[in-house]
């Protein structure tokens, strides 16, 4: 203790009394480079996993609905079916908590024929259904987001 009491001593006394203007702005000016380097790319990776947490929550969906569908023989006609009983004799739920919202904290869309076809859709970072950066249940399957049927879509 008494070694790490003298090295402070002679640290605090031996004449360095801080950094100059210079050598401040020089620090500034290379942390402010670097942020300007660094932080378009990091938001583009927001972006990106955004994207990605949403279409893990639609699999997530799809996942409850095909279990929904072993027990009641059928999809159900809305997404709260999933959460509280609609009346089904047959429903052994709830099959989620509750019902996701997508990363941007907007409601999916969902429709569903009943009985062997659905589609889940988010509006996407724009919040506008029908928009070209929508993220659907159907994309990987060849289906054009702009054929996503939902509310006012």
């Amino acid at each position: 203790m008494k070694k790490y009491i003298k090295f402070l001593s002679k640290v605090i006394n031996s004449g360095n009394k801080g950094f100059t203007l210079i050598e401040l702005l020089i620090v500034m000016i290379i942390i402010g480079l670097l942020s300007a380097l660094v932080g378009p790319k990091m938001f583009n990776k927001v972006k990106k996993s955004r994207v990605q947490a949403t279409k893990a929550q639609i699999y997530l969906l799809e996942t409850a609905l095909d279990t929904y569908r072993l027990d009641n023989y059928r999809y159900p006609t809305e997404l709260q079916a999933l959460v509280r009983n609609p009346g089904e004799d047959t429903w052994d739920g709830p099959y989620l908590k509750k019902i996701p919202k997508d990363a941007w904290g907007n409601e999916y869309s969902y429709q569903s024929n009943d009985e062997d076809f659905f589609i889940i859709a988010s509006a996407g970072p724009d919040g506008e259904p029908g928009s070209e950066d929508d993220i659907s249940n159907q994309e990987d399957e060849g289906a054009s987001t702009g054929d996503v049927v939902g509310p006012g879509w």
